[in-house]
């Protein structure tokens, strides 16, 4: 496994050893032994998650306020551009967001840590997301702030507008959404 830094220290992403021949391929998606090594976070993940979307799905930004999440995060299936943004008022990169693309071809994996919002849009005709959480869904905790907040000025990689949930639509602005501290 390899970790390459983001432009915000907290946030990796993870390069895993992918065996491949004209057969197919094989790789080791989480080892928690390597993962520790790698990063030094000893994590334990409870609860793993995977969404099937199409083109110009917007999911986020979401977070946990209280019980927040730590994300693993990786594409089985399709191309997705994902977002991580610090929500960690204490934090020099605070309202800082890296975003990667995120692909089946590529393999690659991002490592969001507690304390960010997470979201991501499908850019390929369809994509499966594949998730592992620090903590279980919590919705009475769950907050979400709108895509398109001019403070964070995310550049979605999207040309017109994004399919969203009613919920993704009733997003906070950074200014008025809860924040860590």
């Amino acid at each position: 496994m390899k970790i390459v830094p983001s432009t915000i220290p907290d946030v990796l992403i993870i390069e895993p050893k992918v065996f491949g021949d004209d057969r197919g391929f094989f790789m080791e998606s989480y080892n928690h032994k390597e993962f520790l090594k790698a990063t030094g976070y000893d994590i334990q993940f409870v609860q793993d998650n995977h969404s099937k979307s199409q083109k110009n799905v917007l999911r986020g930004l979401h977070y946990q306020i209280k019980q927040p999440q730590g994300k693993l995060v990786r594409v089985s299936s399709g191309v997705v551009y994902d977002i991580a943004v610090d929500l960690r008022q204490s934090s020099s990169t605070f309202a800082k967001w890296v975003g990667i693309e995120l692909s089946a071809e590529n393999k690659k994996q991002l490592w969001v840590p507690e304390g960010f919002a997470h979201g991501f849009v499908v850019l390929s005709d369809t994509a499966e997301f594949l998730y592992k959480t620090t903590d279980y869904y919590a919705p009475e905790h769950e907050r979400c702030i709108v895509w398109n907040d001019k403070e964070l000025n995310i550049d979605w990689h999207i040309n017109g507008e994004p399919l969203l949930s009613e919920k993704d639509q009733q997003g906070m602005t950074l200014h008025d959404a809860d924040k860590f501290q």
